[in-house]
C-alpha cells in the first residue's frame, strides 16, 4: 500500500515540476465545426524540445497530409527556448460528433499527452459559405495547391500527393534507412518537374539507381479510397549523429489534366467536353528521424564504426618467399551495412616489412532493402631481409542490430619464412600491387675509366685556405643539425593524439573560412552545416574522440577533466545547440554574423585555455 501511495506522488511531482517549468503540449484546430466537404488543420505544439511523438487515432476523418514538422528557436536577453509542432490536414467522413484522442510526446525523459479535442461535422455547407469558400480558391489556386475545374472547387491534396516514408523512425548511428518519396494520385498527369529536392543533412546518403526509368503504378486503398502509386525516388541513410534529424520536404510541380464540364449532359455522359491543364505545386511533409547514440561502456577498442551484420577473413599469396620479393596480404569484410563508411583498417606487420598504403576495392550493391556487399583491402608487403615473421591476427567489431550489442571477430595469423635474396638484387621502387612493377638496379660497376685521358690536375689555390677548412667543418656539421632536426620532428609528430589537437585550430579556421563565403553568398543553410561542422571536428581532434562518438554529456565532462570553466562550457552548448537547430529551421534573436562571431570566439577562447 506504502508502494502505491509513493509511486502517486513521484508521478504528481513529476508533472507539476514540468508545469513549473513551463513545459505545455496542447492540441488545436482551425475549426471546431466543419462540412463532410471541408478540410481542416489539427496541430499538436510543445514549447521544449521534445521526442518520440505519438499521434492519435484519427477514426473518422481522412489525412490528406501529415505530419508536417515545424521547429522554432529564439533567443531573448541571453535566454533560449524552443517550440515544435507537429500539423495534420484532416477530412471528415461523415456526419457527427467525434473525439479525437490524445498525442503523446517525451520531454526532458517525461511523458506528456495533450487533452482529447471534439469536432462536430455538419453535412455540407451553406450556399454562402460555399460561394465564399470556391471564391478564395480561385484567388489561391496555385499558392495553396487548390483549383478550380468544371465550375466545381478541387482540393487537389485530396487527390494527389508525395510522401516521403522511411522503413523505420528510430535508428542508431549508422544504422541503414530505406527513404521512399512515393507519388499517390487519383487524377490525370500532363506532366511533372522536380523544383526541390530534400538536402538530407546529417545524413551519409546513398541514392538506390537501379530504380526503373518507367513508373511502376500499383493501387492502394487507403481508408477506403483507392490511389495509383509508385516511388519517385529511393534513397539509402546512414545517420551521422544523436539526435532528432529532420528530413525537409521534397517539391515537385505537376501538372494534371482535367475534364471541363459541358453543359450538354450527354457529352459528359460519354466523355465529351474539353480538357484543362493545371499546375499545382506539391510539397511531401517533413519527417523526424530519432537517432540514439551507440552503447558507450561495451565498445570495444576495434570498433571502427562498423554497424550492421559482417563476417571479417585474411589471406596471403604466399607464405615462402626470398628477401625483396612482394607479397600481397589481402584483408576481406563482407555483411550487410555501412560498408562504404567503414573506417581503414590498421593491421600490425613485422618492422622488417616495407609495408604500402593499401589499394581498397568495394563490390556493394543499393537496393530496397539496403546496402550490402564485400570490401577488400590489399596491402603490398616486402621483406628485406631473411628470417621467419609472423603476421598476426587482427580484430574487428561491428555494432549488431539484431541483438543491440557489439561482435568481435578475428582473423587467423600467419607465419612467413623469408630466405635470403641474391646480395646483389636492391629494390628501389614500387609501382603497383605486383611484382612486376619492381624494378632492380644494375647489378655490377660500370665504366671504369683506365687511360686517364680526361684527367686534369687542380688548382692547389682553396688547399689549406680557411675557406677550405670551413667547407671541410661544414658537412659534418650540416649532418649533425640535420640529425638533430630529424630527431625533434619525430618526437613533435609521434604522438597522433597530440598532433591532432595542435592542429584542431588550423582545421577549425579552415571551416570557418569556408562558412563565412557562404555567409557572403547569403547561403544560410550550408553557413550553420559548416560553422556546426567545423566546431564538431575542432572538438573532435582537440579531445580525441571520433566525431561519430561526439555529443553534449561527453563534450561537457572532457572538458570539466581538462578544467575548463563551466561559464564556457555552457556557452560552448548553447552555440552548438543553435547551429544544429539553425540548420533545421529558423532561429530568431541572434544573426548569422553573431553565431560567426561567437563560434569564432569560443574556439580562440578554448585554444587559450587548454
Amino acid at each position: 500500500m506504502k508502494l502505491k501511495y509513493y509511486i502517486t506522488f513521484l508521478l504528481l511531482f513529476c508533472t507539476a515540476a514540468l508545469f513549473a517549468q513551463g513545459v505545455r503540449f496542447t492540441a488545436s484546430a482551425d475549426k471546431k465545426e466543419v462540412g463532410t466537404t471541408e478540410q481542416f488543420e489539427l496541430t499538436f505544439t510543445v514549447n521544449a524540445n521534445g521526442e518520440r511523438f505519438v499521434p492519435p487515432n484519427f477514426d473518422g476523418f481522412l489525412v490528406v497530409a501529415g505530419p508536417n514538422v515545424s521547429q522554432s528557436m529564439s533567443v531573448i536577453n541571453g535566454a533560449s527556448s524552443s517550440s515544435m509542432a507537429y500539423g495534420y490536414d484532416l477530412v471528415p467522413v461523415k456526419e457527427g460528433t467525434y473525439t479525437i484522442g490524445s498525442a503523446s510526446i517525451v520531454v526532458n525523459g517525461k511523458l506528456m499527452k495533450t487533452n482529447p479535442i471534439k469536432i462536430k461535422v455538419i453535412k455540407g455547407t451553406s450556399t454562402a459559405q460555399a460561394a465564399a469558400a470556391r471564391q478564395q480558391q480561385q484567388q489561391q489556386m496555385q499558392a495553396s495547391g487548390k483549383g478550380v475545374a468544371g465550375g466545381r472547387s478541387k482540393d487537389i491534396n485530396r487527390d494527389l500527393y508525395i510522401r516521403a516514408e522511411l522503413d523505420k523512425t528510430s535508428a542508431y548511428i549508422g544504422e541503414q534507412l530505406t527513404l521512399s518519396y512515393r507519388l499517390y494520385t487519383r487524377v490525370g498527369l500532363a506532366g511533372n518537374e522536380l523544383e526541390k529536392m530534400s538536402d538530407l543533412n546529417g545524413f551519409y546518403s546513398q541514392e538506390i539507381k537501379n530504380m526503373s526509368q518507367t513508373p511502376n503504378w500499383r493501387i492502394v486503398t487507403i481508408k477506403g479510397i483507392k490511389y495509383n502509386v509508385t516511388e519517385i525516388k529511393q534513397n539509402i541513410l546512414f545517420p551521422e549523429h544523436a539526435g532528432n534529424i529532420t528530413i525537409d520536404p521534397m517539391i515537385m510541380d505537376f501538372v494534371v489534366r482535367e475534364q471541363v464540364q459541358s453543359s450538354d449532359p450527354f457529352d459528359n455522359f460519354f466523355g465529351g467536353g474539353a480538357f484543362n491543364d493545371v499546375k499545382y505545386k506539391i510539397k511531401s511533409p517533413a519527417v523526424v528521424v530519432h537517432v540514439k547514440p551507440l552503447p558507450e561502456g561495451t565498445k570495444p577498442a576495434s570498433f571502427g564504426g562498423a554497424v550492421g551484420k559482417f563476417t571479417i577473413s585474411a589471406s596471403v599469396d604466399k607464405t615462402d618467399i626470398k628477401a625483396n620479393e612482394p607479397i600481397n596480404y589481402k584483408i576481406t569484410i563482407k555483411g550487410k551495412g555501412n560498408l562504404k563508411l567503414l573506417k581503414p583498417m590498421a593491421p600490425e606487420f613485422p618492422p622488417d616489412f616495407e609495408k604500402y598504403d593499401p589499394k581498397v576495392a568495394d563490390t556493394v550493391v543499393d537496393n530496397e532493402s539496403g546496402e550490402s556487399g564485400t570490401r577488400v583491402y590489399t596491402y603490398l608487403l616486402i621483406p628485406r631481409h631473411g628470417g621467419s615473421f609472423n603476421i598476426d591476427p587482427i580484430k574487428f567489431s561491428y555494432f549488431d542490430l539484431s541483438n543491440g550489442r557489439y561482435v568481435t571477430q578475428q582473423t587467423k595469423g600467419f607465419a612467413i619464412k623469408v630466405a635470403k635474396g641474391a646480395v646483389e638484387n636492391n629494390v628501389t621502387s614500387i609501382g603497383d600491387a605486383d611484382k612486376q612493377n619492381v624494378k632492380l638496379l644494375n647489378k655490377d660497376i660500370r665504366y671504369i675509366k683506365t687511360d686517364g685521358s680526361d684527367i686534369a690536375k687542380q688548382s692547389d689555390g682553396l688547399y689549406g685556405s680557411a675557406a677550405y677548412y670551413f667547407l671541410l667543418i661544414l658537412g659534418p656539421m650540416l649532418f649533425i643539425g640535420a640529425l638533430v632536426f630529424g630527431k625533434v620532428y619525430e618526437m613533435n609528430n609521434s604522438d597522433i593524439v597530440k598532433v591532432k589537437s595542435r592542429k584542431a585550430g588550423k582545421i577549425a579556421a579552415k571551416h570557418l573560412a569556408s562558412a563565412k563565403a557562404q555567409l557572403q553568398a547569403n547561403n544560410k543553410t550550408a553557413f550553420y552545416e559548416n560553422v556546426f561542422k567545423g566546431i564538431y571536428g575542432y572538438l573532435s581532434d582537440k579531445l580525441n574522440i571520433a566525431y561519430a562518438d561526439l555529443n553534449r554529456e561527453k563534450i561537457a565532462t572532457e572538458l570539466k577533466a581538462r578544467e575548463l570553466d563551466e561559464p564556457t562550457i555552457n556557452e560552448l552548448l548553447e552555440t552548438l545547440d543553435l547551429c544544429d537547430i539553425a540548420r533545421y529551421a529558423p532561429v530568431s534573436g541572434v544573426s548569422e554574423q553573431q553565431m560567426f562571431d561567437k563560434a569564432k570566439n569560443m574556439i580562440n577562447d578554448i585554444e587559450e585555455k587548454i
